[in-house]
């Protein structure tokens, strides 16, 4: 008797288990191949409405570079309402107000940070769209920089105007765990920070600009496959509430706290804190009322003085990103702690004395010399156009938003500013304003 071959049936994988973790700001959920939720979350920039889709000229013909662009709506981030962020070749969003050294380090939404190149390839762009309600950044067959060989990676971040997030992976040929992280930091995740004005311990006349790091989401990046997607849900904050009945009443798991002079509820951890502090904010008393506190002499004007004393201890828990000695315009510094919970013995205090007369008058002398000497320059530049003082000015006249290329000093990275999108450049190609 002849015997048929048998023909076995292996059932297809199941899908990877949905995770879902709670970071106190947002909560994420991370979806495998497979799963059907996934049609839903990649945003088919081909099949979008083009005139809602950009490809960025400059952005997609070089390398370690990034560029500033306007939203049109409000992104609510960490419960700030922002309308401009800036779109970095590294494969991240940075979301900060203020260019600092470290442009990778803090206050970015990160699908997949890591060191790409888009001049590699003629089919590697940057694009975004921006159609009212959703704002997509696209990198877009992509070769991290001396690793072509790994393949092209396409990954996408949206930032939907409801506050939600969405990390998009549509190809990452290799595990995240092998790309290196020598010449670039390869992380994925959310970041914010706040920053707050110093003096400088070298130049006591001087104010630096001190960077904290108060929250930040890494992702689990040996999940981070082709056909994979992680949603960021944002959870409630202080700053929603607008009364002080609602802030002192709140079931938050932050420690929200009203301030009647800012009117703002606030757990005094967000990009407003040197606000917060400057106003006596963080010196209330819990069993204070509402009535209470806008009776409060105490908060009706901030003190004129900075909100450090010169000789005051700056060092956080954790050590500085900038291990040399020398001053810097920009300082960040890390702080692991999440949300109110255990920072403020970190953090500069608020200055308090009354201002001395003769400094004041000492002070108003000074202005009415630098003002004079300011008059004098000004007289000199117009009279002497073709001297160096009126060459210098005129090269570095503030005229229009800059794009900022990443370069590398030593132990540190930075982004300096470069020519703008729309200026026509040897080897660059602007087929249409970005």
């Amino acid at each position: 008797m002849r015997m048929l071959p048998q023909t076995l049936s292996i059932p297809c994988a199941p899908p990877a288990p949905l995770q879902e973790d709670n970071h106190s700001y947002y909560v994420s959920r991370t979806y495998g191949p497979g799963d059907a939720r996934l049609r839903g979350l990649w945003v088919d920039m081909a099949a979008a409405n083009r005139s809602h889709v950009k490809i960025h000229g400059i952005l997609s013909n070089t390398h370690r570079q990034a560029s500033r662009i306007v939203l049109s709506f409000d992104f609510p981030f960490y419960g700030h309402l922002l309308r401009q962020v800036t779109i970095a070749t590294g494969g991240f969003i940075f979301m900060g107000d203020v260019i600092h050294r470290m442009l990778t380090a803090t206050q970015y939404v990160a699908p997949l940070m890591a060191n790409f190149n888009p001049s590699y390839s003629r089919n590697s762009t940057v694009q975004y769209l921006d159609n009212g309600t959703v704002f997509v950044v696209q990198w877009d067959k992509v070769y991290l920089q001396g690793k072509e060989d790994m393949g092209s990676f396409t990954f996408q971040a949206a930032l939907h105007s409801t506050g939600r997030i969405v990390f998009g992976y549509k190809e990452i040929p290799v595990p995240v765990l092998q790309i290196s992280a020598t010449q670039h930091p390869v992380k994925a995740g959310l970041s914010d920070a706040f920053m707050i004005l110093n003096p400088s311990p070298e130049v006591p006349e001087s104010r630096r600009r001190t960077i904290y790091e108060y929250h930040r989401v890494e992702l689990d990046t040996s999940r981070i496959t082709s056909m994979s997607a992680v949603e960021f849900t944002p959870l409630p904050t202080c700053l929603q509430h607008q009364s002080c009945e609602m802030c002192v009443t709140s079931e938050l798991t932050f420690n929200c706290s009203w301030c009647h002079v800012l009117q703002r509820c606030s757990s005094g951890f967000d990009r407003h804190r040197e606000e917060w502090l400057s106003y006596g904010c963080g010196q209330q008393s819990d069993e204070k009322s509402c009535e209470d506190l806008a009776e409060d002499d105490h908060y009706s004007a901030p003190p004129s003085s900075s909100l450090s004393p010169p000789g005051e201890d700056m060092a956080t828990s954790t050590s500085s990103l900038f291990v040399d000695g020398l001053t810097t315009e920009d300082d960040t510094k890390l702080n692991q702690y999440a949300g109110s919970e255990g920072v403020g013995s970190s953090l500069p205090a608020k200055a308090t004395g009354a201002p001395v007369h003769t400094g004041t008058i000492v002070g108003i002398v000074l202005a009415v010399l630098l003002i004079a000497a300011i008059i004098l320059a000004g007289i000199y530049i117009n009279s002497h156009p073709t001297s160096n003082a009126a060459l210098f000015f005129i090269e570095r006249r503030p005229h229009r938003w800059p794009a900022m290329k990443f370069r590398t000093q030593g132990r540190h990275t930075t982004y300096a500013e470069v020519e703008a999108a729309g200026h026509e450049k040897e080897g660059f190609v602007e087929a249409e304003q970005c």
